[in-house]
């Protein structure tokens, strides 16, 4: 594995997950009506630590290999539909909206997951954690939405 591929996979999984600081759950994520099964807070930055450098590592295996155009452009794929989600949910309060973003994020994963696997078992075994949670979060936006039907969006017309 190229390390400074690794490097390359870990700065753009930092400026994806840089958006997690610019739109943090705050206290309207508080009020919200939440399902009994919902993570702790703390667990989110573990688990988000963790799946960036597993799918930097598998990014990194794969790069380099001939054959490897679907897994890497699954791979941007998945980094801009997840940066693209936490400013709809957290920013915006679009509990709706960020199902259309949900959507095609798990497909990405899905489709990253497997063109991984075939290039590489390790790499595909990294991807692993990043689906069940994607799919855990799919779960989640779609109950908080059901949850909370009347939550109203963020006001933009006075920024």
């Amino acid at each position: 594995m190229d390390l400074f591929l690794f490097a390359i996979f870990m700065i753009t999984c930092g400026a994806a997950g840089a958006t997690g600081a610019m739109f943090s759950p705050g206290a309207w994520y508080k009020t919200l009506d939440k399902p009994s099964w919902t993570p702790p807070d703390w667990v989110f930055p573990v688990v988000w630590t963790s799946i960036y450098l597993l799918i930097s590592f598998a990014g990194a295996r794969v790069a380099g290999m001939d054959g490897s155009g679907y897994a890497l452009a699954f791979w941007a794929m998945q980094a801009a539909f997840s940066t693209l989600w936490t400013p709809i949910f957290f920013g915006l309060h679009r509990l709706k909206g960020a199902l259309y973003v949900m959507a095609p994020l798990w497909f990405a994963v899905l489709a990253a997951t497997v063109t991984h696997f075939q290039l590489d078992l390790w790499a595909g075994l990294a991807f692993l954690p990043y689906l069940v949670w994607v799919t855990v979060a799919a779960a989640l936006n779609y109950t908080v939405w059901q949850m909370n039907p009347d939550e109203p969006p963020l006001d933009t017309s006075k920024a």
